[in-house]
């Protein structure tokens, strides 16, 4: 039977009306409200060396940064030496931190942003923001930038920790540099956060051994506009930034507490115990609800209601909460009523229902991946995860288990995916690579 051709058109207006609209800009770790949430891209399922591959350049430097992309431009972050010489560095003091092979640097490395263009990979500038020795060495599994960076298609901002916060122009002109502290991290394991804007602010976490703050900085002026003290030792997660009640708030995540802080003032909203130490994940949102996990030494997931105040510890605000199987370094991604993560850092993965804790499946296992940094990302009914030894594991978004693909790549990902119109990126230890469907 032949439908008529009003009759087609018409149901291609709908069908277009009610698709998603693809995701535009990637503006931050995770993209856009932090969420990992990229519907409507059209991503490929299954991608490699030979396959679906838009570009592939070598990556410019050391670094674990995720991408963020705004319009034509990809920017990332990077630190190594600033000098041809190698840098062996020395043994810290620290017995421990001599135990894990990390070294105190000796020569000078230069921390750089770094902007590509989306479409071809190729490196459009290239800009030092700070050069200097580090007082400190990391952990052998990451480098001196691994936070992304932020931006909102007018400026770009970049905070290296003890090597400050930095304001560009999506030129790569730098209009200011602020210095926020020198920190001093757990067994010298290095630092790793990113910044979060809100309203005119820029909120940078200093959660460390000694002297934990949290700061808020003029976007426009490099100004600090306050800091407050945080009752916390060392820490790798971000503030993730959200709207509730007209009104911004900025949720930290910690080993004590998690807060929420008033981006004008600082003060905190909210608080409430229950998560582990070391914390690393990074709170994600829900409809009026923020998720927040961590997975070292103990395990929480806690789904916390918004529009509270004062100290939420074992009331009602709690809405559930798991013990086990959380993650250590992924954060979760949400979709729907799914919440999705891993357990510790390993390839197996959990989901539950997000309006009241209940288990759809448990510590599924993704046999032929290893350990996994990265945060999935969930896109058109997916979730991309990719591990470090370079495999990519593409998972229904569903209820149940099951593996669409499992992708591999001569390389190994700690960053996770960011996506562009209906480009997946992914920043390897090797390369960095743009896929995309046919």
């Amino acid at each position: 039977m032949t439908i008529p051709r009003l009759h087609t058109l018409a149901a291609l207006a709908l069908l277009a009306a009610s698709a998603p609209a693809a995701v535009t800009n990637w503006p931050a770790w995770r993209g856009e409200g932090m969420t990992g949430r990229a519907d409507g891209a059209g991503l490929p399922v299954t991608f490699g060396a030979t396959q679906n591959l838009r570009w592939r350049i070598d990556t410019p430097g050391r670094g674990e940064s995720t991408p963020v992309i705004w319009g034509d431009r990809l920017f990332l972050l990077t630190a190594q030496p600033a000098t041809a010489a190698t840098d062996e560095g020395t043994p810290p003091a620290n017995a421990m931190a001599a135990n894990f092979g990390i070294r105190t640097p000796t020569v000078p490395y230069a921390f750089d942003v770094v902007c590509l263009d989306r479409h071809t990979g190729k490196t459009l500038w290239r800009t030092t923001v700070r050069k200097e020795v580090p007082h400190e060495g990391t952990h052998p599994d990451h480098g001196f930038a691994s936070g992304s960076p932020v931006t909102d298609g007018r400026h770009l901002w970049a905070f290296f920790g003890s090597r400050g916060l930095h304001c560009l122009t999506m030129d790569g002109a730098l209009t200011w540099s602020r210095d926020l502290g020198r920190m001093t991290m757990r067994v010298t394991f290095g630092e790793a956060t990113s910044p979060a804007l809100a309203g005119r602010a820029v909120i940078a976490l200093l959660d460390q051994e000694a002297g934990s703050a949290i700061a808020a900085v003029d976007r426009d002026s490099g100004e600090v506009l306050w800091r407050k003290p945080r009752d916390e030792a060392s820490s790798w997660t971000t503030p993730l930034v959200v709207g509730h009640g007209g009104k911004l708030q900025a949720i930290v995540s910690g080993t004590n507490r998690t807060r929420s802080y008033d981006p004008e003032t600082g003060n905190v909203n909210w608080e409430c115990g229950g998560q582990t130490v070391n914390v690393i994940p990074t709170p994600v949102p829900g409809d009026g609800v923020v998720y927040c996990s961590s997975g070292f030494r103990g395990n929480a997931v806690q789904a916390i209601a918004l529009g509270r105040t004062g100290d939420l510890t074992g009331t009602d605000a709690v809405k559930w909460e798991l013990k086990r199987n959380a993650p250590y370094v992924p954060s979760p991604v949400l979709s729907g009523t799914r919440l999705f993560f891993v357990s510790g850092t390993q390839p197996k993965l959990s989901c539950v229902d997000a309006a009241t804790g209940t288990v759809l499946f448990d510590s599924q296992r993704i046999e032929g991946m290893k350990s996994i940094y990265a945060s999935p990302i969930v896109s058109d009914g997916r979730l991309y995860l990719p591990g470090r030894d370079g495999t990519v594991a593409v998972i229904r978004d569903a209820g149940t288990f099951e593996v669409l693909a499992l992708n591999r790549l001569e390389d190994g990902f700690d960053a996770s995916p960011a996506v562009a119109g209906r480009d997946l990126y992914l920043r390897g230890k090797k390369h960095v690579y743009c896929f995309r469907a046919p």
